[in-house]
């Protein structure tokens, strides 16, 4: 199993909606309506199969914004300052 497997990117659909899919893939885990659909799905999708990283696109294709999810690994885990 590839170390980013869990991954999952949500991007806009060129007829329209944004898709969720893997990194690499050429077909959508799922389509829906509108980014926040597809943010939420894609988190729902990277908690089920135990973490990972969802990379949010914009209209233009480019990442905007990247959220660990569950038990992935995340690079910069926030610091306890009490």
């Amino acid at each position: 199993m590839a170390k980013n497997s869990n991954n999952r990117h949500v991007v806009p659909d060129p007829n329209g909606g944004w898709n969720v899919t893997r990194p690499g893939g050429s077909r959508a885990s799922a389509h829906v309506d509108t980014q926040q659909q597809g943010i939420d799905r894609a988190r729902q999708i990277v908690t089920n199969l135990g973490g990972g990283e969802v990379r949010i696109h914009d209209r233009q294709g480019q990442i905007r914004d990247s959220d660990t999810v569950g038990g992935g690994n995340d690079p910069h885990p926030p610091t306890d300052r009490r």
